[in-house]
C-alpha cells in the first residue's frame, strides 16, 4: 500500500513541477506491478504509469530517454520498509 505522506506524482528531474528535494533524499522506493524497480525518472499513482530510464541514453537535451509503462504503482518510503 501506497504511504500518505507520498505524492500521487513525482519526479527525479528537479526542473520539473513534481519534483520534492526533501521527499527523494528520504529515499521513495517504486513496486511496478509487484516488482521493485530501481531506475524509476517518474510516477503517476492516479494514472497508473511510471517512466523509467531507457539505460544511459541521453536525448539532445542531455536528459535520460524514458519509457512510459502502465500499471498498478505502488509508491513507498525506503527507510519505513527497512524498519519492518
Amino acid at each position: 500500500m501506497s504511504d500518505p505522506a507520498l505524492p500521487d506524482r513525482l519526479s527525479v528531474n528537479p526542473e520539473s513541477p513534481y519534483y520534492d528535494a526533501a521527499l527523494l533524499e528520504r529515499g521513495v522506493g517504486i513496486r511496478f506491478k509487484g516488482v521493485e524497480k530501481t531506475n524509476v525518472e517518474e510516477y503517476c499513482v492516479s494514472e497508473g504509469w511510471v517512466r523509467l530510464s531507457a539505460g544511459k541514453t541521453l536525448d539532445r537535451a542531455g536528459n535520460p530517454m524514458t519509457v512510459k509503462l502502465k500499471g498498478p504503482v505502488e509508491p513507498y518510503l525506503r527507510d519505513a520498509a527497512d524498519d519492518e
